[in-house]
């Protein structure tokens, strides 16, 4: 490219030092002893491996340079061939023209690789490409790209946005409502609407209430504690009865502020927040703010005022806002997302799963979990007992003490100073992940004894001793529970973590003795029964599948027969546990590569079980095909009551990223049916918990799990009503199953 009127800057960086050299034509022709044009000439001959030119094999570099130098071109080298020189007087030698003359196809195609094609048909001017002031779009596209710096660079407003398409617009009356009797009218007007679009401040001091009026008007009611003079509370009560159709953002919250309250939390029958979070489960971020320039390109003003320590419904910690604004906002995105919703068949799923579920969640944030808090400081200390017999063991095998906390150290203790295998150090020293260390089991009993140390301190520090913080006075804990993070529709839990209560060691599992019932209660525990495999077993429609869950024996024991062509009878302990990890492999849509560290044997071992199973189950087999072929062509996949996952690897130019959305493509479907299920499962649960057991309530949910605390007099009854509520939610070609048992703690109950 360089030429009289271009110059190309050439960037290095040695030792930490970048510098920059204008590479002219007079500069090149110094460095490389002939025209820049001739650069084509040189990489024909020796390859550039870094954009897959091939070269000419065996010529290297300096052979290279010197024949271009004396040549110039690869046309004039093969015009003088054989009797080429690599310098004045000095012929070439037989080897290198024996690779020239074999490698001239080579040749030829690597120049025509390496040359930079500079007549593409570009309607280009140049001055149409000076710069110029931002246009009326640069506002709303920054905005939506959150390029917040740039917007205060060009010294952007919403004035600059053109108007948005879309939104209607209605005649808004603003009013503040400070006399009872103007309260009464208007609890009348929205008894009598289609439904209102409401705000409330997360204290219920102040609500902002929507409501069209006909003829294109529209209400707007900020209602306020302080200025309102008549019964606040008698105004909230009516307000939020099932008698005021509601649509609002972030229903669940807003229904624990009004319960705790002792205010009814009925007639929502929208959630912005929720609709959102269905409508693009990989979003991250559903608060208002962020949604209203999404779907309007328009910003909503700023807060009045911040509250840091409050709960926020509105979201990244806004307390309070402008009513009318943000009311309105609600009301305009219920108007874009529940007709997105109907688009794509989702309001089915949002109405029958999502919009319940805000009010059984919200009753069991309120009710929480007992602990035994004396039960959990006793275990605190055994743990902190074992963990210094592990570092007595260690700092004795190592040979002194060290930071065992520290990675840096501990890899130089592992790597340096006992030699075991190791992987790349990098700046800050070796790897001594979990996934290293578990290879190096076997090598020195040090590392066993740095597992364990971990496994000690992580359940003191996060599960014993983090459960005791956060306690509530009366002895119970609560969780809050995220409804819009998993990409797969799954429910999570946050301060503190309940979901993830270890159990897959004994002593992990000591955590469940720690969650007791109340006095005179029990804990009923329910669980589905490999609901991810029945549901494989119906999505894929495989008849061996299907009939061996229909005969309902032990799946695992079935499948490792079929595998490994055995009668079930001689199916050993190993056959199965083998059988299992291939089956719930498949579900979370692994290959051979990783089932063969999960099995602990070789790639090809593992290749030949894949191959074996799908042997067995071929619907299976032709499922995924399907599935994964699916979802190249849509982008995206969806469960059998359409939850949509976008998978936006899969259009990548990266095999790695590729695969990585194919084992999502894979996984979707089934585990985000089996949250669906869950979701309507405890919908169901608790509307006849509340109608037949109303002193039993739901505390806890986890995965494939439900735990519903009631009177120790009713735990056979509730057991019964789960099961039957759990099996029968949904109708698959294969049964549906769940076991419960009761007991006065978690690990009682799990039977």
């Amino acid at each position: 490219l360089i030429g009289e009127h271009t110059k190309v800057k050439l960037v290095s960086t040695r030792q930490g030092q970048t510098t920059t050299k204008d590479m002219t034509e007079a500069a090149f022709r110094e460095e490389y002893g002939f025209a820049p044009i001739h650069m084509i000439d040189l990489k024909a001959l020796m390859g550039d491996s870094s954009d897959n030119i091939p070269g000419v094999k065996g010529v290297g570099e300096k052979t290279a340079m010197g024949l271009v130098q004396m040549y110039g071109s690869i046309e004039h080298l093969y015009a003088h061939m054989p009797e080429i020189v690599t310098a004045p007087g000095t012929p070439a030698k037989p080897g290198i023209i024996k690779k020239l003359a074999e490698g001239e196809a080579d040749a030829r195609h690597s120049y025509w690789l390496a040359t930079i094609v500079t007549d593409a048909p570009l309607d280009f001017r140049p001055e149409d490409n000076r710069r110029k002031a931002p246009g009326p779009g640069a506002y709303p596209l920054f905005l939506k790209l959150e390029f917040t710096k740039l917007i205060e660079k060009f010294k952007l407003s919403p004035g600059d946005a053109p108007a948005s398409e879309g939104r209607k617009e209605a005649a808004v009356t603003v009013e503040t409502v400070t006399d009872p009797a103007r309260g009464a009218e208007l609890l009348s007007l929205w008894r009598a609407a289609d439904h209102v679009s409401l705000l409330a401040r997360p204290d219920s001091s102040a609500v902002g209430v929507y409501c069209e009026t006909g003829e294109g008007r529209a209400l707007m009611a900020e209602l306020f504690f302080e200025r309102y003079q008549g019964d606040w509370n008698g105004l909230l009560a009516s307000l939020f009865s099932g008698e005021v159709k509601k649509v609002s953002h972030n229903v669940k919250d807003l229904m624990r502020t009004l319960l705790e309250s002792g205010l009814p939390a009925e007639g929502f029958v929208f959630d912005t927040a929720l609709a959102a979070y269905l409508l693009d489960a990989t979003a991250g971020k559903y608060d208002l703010q962020r949604l209203f320039v999404l779907y309007f390109n328009e910003e909503l003003p700023p807060p009045l005022y911040l509250e840091p320590d409050a709960f926020s419904l509105l979201g990244d910690g806004m307390a309070a806002a402008s009513l009318d604004s943000y009311a309105t906002a609600v009301e305009a995105l219920y108007g874009v997302l529940a007709p997105k919703l109907r688009e794509r068949n989702q309001w089915g799923l949002f109405q029958s799963a999502e919009m319940p579920l805000c009010r059984v969640l919200a009753e069991m944030e309120l009710a929480g979990c007992g602990v035994d808090a004396r039960a959990l400081r006793e275990f605190s200390q055994s743990l902190s007992a074992r963990m210094a017999e592990r570092e007595a063991s260690i700092y004795g095998m190592a040979g002194g003490k060290f930071n065992i906390n520290s990675p840096k150290q501990l890899g130089e203790v592992l790597f340096e100073r006992l030699g075991l295998p190791h992987g790349k150090k990098t700046k800050t020293g070796w790897s001594t992940s979990a996934e290293v260390l578990e290879k190096l089991r076997f090598q020195h009993p040090i590392v066993d004894a740095v597992l364990e140390y971990r496994q000690y301190a992580k359940l003191k520090s996060t599960y014993a001793d983090g459960l005791l913080k956060a306690m509530d006075p009366d002895g119970r804990v609560r969780t809050k529970f995220q409804m819009t993070v998993t990409a797969t529709g799954r429910l999570s839990s946050t301060e503190p973590n309940l979901q993830n209560i270890p159990t897959r060691t004994d002593l992990g599992s000591e955590f469940r003795r720690m969650f007791t019932a109340a006095e005179g209660c029990a804990l009923v525990d329910a669980d589905y029964s490999q609901i991810e495999l029945r549901i494989l077993a119906h999505i894929a429609g495989d008849e061996a599948m299907q009939a061996a869950f229909l005969a309902g024996g032990d799946f695992h024991a079935e499948t490792a027969a079929k595998v490994f062509r055995v009668a079930r009878e001689d199916v050993t302990h190993e056959m199965r546990r083998r059988a299992k990890s291939v089956n719930f492999g498949i579900v979370y849509g692994k290959a051979a590569f990783s089932l063969s560290q999960d099995l602990g044997v070789t790639l090809a071992e593992a290749r030949a079980y894949l191959e074996d199973y799908f042997d067995t189950f071929p619907g299976v087999r032709k499922y995924m095909e399907e599935v994964v072929e699916k979802a190249h062509e849509a982008g995206y996949v969806e469960t059998l009551f359409h939850r949509r996952r976008e998978i936006l690897k899969l259009s990548s130019s990266q095999k790695k990223d590729q695969a990585s959305g194919e084992r999502e493509a894979l996984n979707m479907p089934i585990q985000g049916t089996a949250a669906d299920v869950m979701k309507l499962a405890m919908a169901a649960v608790w509307k006849r918990l509340r109608a037949e057991r109303p002193q039993a309530r739901l505390v806890l949910q986890v995965h494939d799990e439900l735990i519903v605390e009631c009177p120790e007099a009713e735990a056979a009854d509730v057991a019964k009503l789960l099961e039957e509520e759990m099996e029968h939610v949904v109708r698959l070609s294969v049964p549906l199953t769940a076991e419960a048992h009761w007991g006065k703690n978690w690990l009682e109950a799990k039977g």
